[in-house]
């Protein structure tokens, strides 16, 4: 007798699947979407920090209850699981220490998280001097049963304990390009000024007219020049941004182009600049020095008093600078502006003109709703060998606003002019934040007794205006940098693409990247497109624009890579200068809040963590809405934007990590 049930094969359960991250004590965790899995250092399976993997989850009588110590001596019951297998690795090059050890060369990871070493035939590089800093190419993975194995691709330098190899590292792990191809120095090489063949073809001489350009103290390149004079019979003020005219000597599918738009971007370190173009172009043929005659791409703005643009004129024009100011000689004219005039010359009045209509120009940004986030840079000195010596901090003064104003316009003028000429263009996008980031910020801004009731449903809305207040209203108290810095984390990422979509911090219409051709491919394309327009299409124009939405998403891509090589080089050389005052005290605002303690910020900007461990021996309960650390017996709060007085505890350069501890604990 047949029967009628169905056979149903039943499908395998699928196993989790997160990225993996590795602690500096070798074991890990996995985020899924079944949650996190705590992963023990004897379960990786040869997988590596930032690996895809996928996981199968431990018997629940070898997991349940199970609890370690992370980092910080914390305790977590996370569920174990062990790595089964990588789906997609994340490294397939290391940088670390190399070893010899005959017949090896062991390179050893300078990353903790990199728990396996990586053997290299020492008869492949019999060059390479033990203990080197070098970058190693992965030809087979470890796995249970054997090791890691590859080849030296790269001395990045010649001992690890050099002053500068902590930034030889960072630039090994973000694979920076530090040279050039044979090609795009021989076309830097053969690149010539031509000013006379500038003239003939159309371009305007400017020599005569005044230019002057500021930058910081230290630049070495200078792809922005400023002129202003008052023409009498139209009351108008014609200020002219004159920028490098970089894509005069880059053409479109050149040797020296190929190597731009794979590096996207120059890279600023703390020791060092990785540059977009060779050095006989950014530093010498496009840099707008004084004295010396450059080609450029000019905006001419015309803005009345009251500093409205009226009208405008773009070519491209043969100038020479006339003075070279730093910042900081720039302000010293602003704050004394009358001597400096009644001293006579040609600089004094011209900037006291170009700061009153940067600030007529910020004001009605300002009307408009644009965002102005007070920031604060830290730039950490240097001796000759590169050891640090001190902290500099960089706020926004007159001639840095004077500039900002300016290249703002210029940028906003070529975007509108190419917009409207129906021509393609590569535009700087900044999209409205997300309505939930910023209402995750009430919970927190509702500590603060400036925080009024009416300002939460615009704040959630993204009006700006509110955003403007907020600032304000915390701009003169302690929590004043915090609450700026927590803004700016909700809002997006400005991006690069070939279509507009406006600017919403700078509450622009239309905004591209025009000013620094030197320094940003986008730039670059941004000029290559102005001339099209201004004159006829080059012969490989429709490649470049079919290009152009890659380009937009690599340049995005390098932008966030040379942010973060930047940001580390300079977290790194703090760390290094910092550890001369390990045992000293210091005032700092907590700038971050977690289950396991606390991160707290130094007035030099110097973040470090404060372990819950050291505030005290009873239990903290941990207020994830509000970012509040409470103390179970005490009542002891803790929160964003509250001062406290700490500790350096240690400064570990390796790590570039801070651990501090209370004032007054051990």
């Amino acid at each position: 007798m047949s029967r009628n049930r169905k056979h149903t094969r039943r499908r395998p359960k699928a196993n989790p699947r997160g990225v993996l991250t590795v602690s500096a004590g070798g074991f890990g965790f996995v985020q899924t979407a079944e949650g996190e899995y705590f992963i023990p250092a004897s379960g990786l399976a040869g997988a590596f920090d930032g690996d895809l993997v996928e996981i199968a989850p431990l018997r629940a009588g070898a997991s349940k209850g199970r609890r370690v110590a992370d980092d910080d001596g914390d305790m977590t019951g996370r569920p174990a699981a062990r790595v089964l297998s990588v789906v997609d690795r994340a490294h397939d090059t290391l940088v670390g220490r190399y070893e010899v050890a005959e017949p090896f060369g062991v390179v050893v990871p300078a990353d903790p998280r990199i728990p396996y070493d990586v053997f290299t035939m020492r008869a492949e590089s019999p060059e390479v001097p033990d203990g080197a800093l070098v970058r190693v190419r992965i030809a087979q993975f470890p796995t249970r049963r054997s090791a890691a194995t590859g080849f030296v691709e790269e001395v990045l330098a010649d001992t690890s304990d050099a002053p500068g190899a902590g930034i030889d590292l960072i630039v090994g792990r973000h694979k920076l390009e530090t040279v050039f191809s044979e090609g795009a120095l021989a076309d830097a090489a053969a690149a010539t000024l031509d000013a006379e063949g500038a003239l003939a073809a159309g371009y305007r001489d400017l020599r005569d007219r005044f230019t002057f350009t500021i930058d910081p103290a230290d630049a070495k390149d200078f792809d922005d020049a400023l002129s202003l004079d008052y023409l009498e019979g139209e009351g108008l003020w014609r200020l002219g941004v004159h920028i490098a005219d970089v894509s005069h000597y880059v053409p479109w599918g050149s040797s020296v182009d190929l190597d731009a738009r794979r590096r996207a971007t120059s890279v600023y370190l703390a020791d060092r600049v990785i540059p977009m173009l060779p050095p006989a172009l950014s530093d010498e043929l496009c840099s707008l020095a004084p004295g010396a005659e450059r080609r450029s791409m000019t905006a001419d703005l015309f803005l009345n008093d009251e500093g409205e643009l009226v009208r405008f004129s773009l070519y491209p024009a043969l100038i020479r600078s006339d003075a070279r100011l730093s910042y900081g000689e720039a302000d010293d004219i602003l704050v004394d502006y009358k001597a400096a005039i009644a001293a006579g010359g040609d600089i004094a009045w011209r900037l006291v003109e170009c700061s009153r209509l940067a600030r007529a120009r910020e004001a009605a940004r300002a009307r408009a709703g644009g965002i102005d986030f007070a920031t604060t840079e830290a730039k950490v000195i240097l001796d000759a060998e590169g050891r640090p010596t001190d902290i500099a901090l960089r706020r926004k003064t007159d001639a840095t606003r004077l500039v900002e104003e300016a290249m703002i316009l210029a940028n906003e003028t070529v975007a509108g002019y190419l917009e409207r000429r129906g021509f393609p263009c590569l535009y700087r996008v900044h999209e409205p934040p997300a309505s939930d980031a910023l209402g995750s910020l009430i919970p927190v801004f509702q500590e603060f007794d400036w925080f009024e009731k009416p300002m939460e449903a615009r704040l959630v809305a993204g009006d700006p205006k509110v955003i403007q207040e907020i600032l304000t209203a915390s701009a003169p108290r302690s929590e004043g940098e915090l609450v700026s810095s927590l803004l700016l984390r909700a809002m997006k990422r400005a991006d690069y693409r070939p279509e507009n979509q406006g600017h919403y911090g700078l509450a622009s219409e239309a905004y591209c990247h025009f000013t620094s051709p030197i320094r940003r491919y986008p730039d670059l394309v941004v000029h290559r497109m102005l001339r099209a327009a201004l004159t006829r299409r080059p012969e490989k124009f429709d490649q470049e624009v079919a290009a152009l939405p890659w380009i937009a998403e690599h340049s995005s891509a390098m932008e966030r890579v040379a942010e973060a090589a930047a940001r580390e080089s300079q977290e790194l050389k703090m760390v290094e200068y910092l550890a001369a005052f390990v045992g000293q005290s210091f005032s700092a605002v907590i700038s971050g809040v977690a289950a396991w303690g606390l991160y707290v910020r130094l007035d030099c900007t110097a973040e470090g963590v404060l372990p819950v461990r050291a505030l005290g021996d009873e239990y903290f309960v941990f207020d994830p809405v509000r970012y509040t650390l409470v103390g179970d017996e005490s009542g002891k709060v803790y929160r964003l934007g509250q001062r406290v007085a700490v500790t350096l505890k240690s400064a570990d350069a390796t790590t570039a990590s801070l651990e501090f501890v209370l004032a007054g604990r051990r």
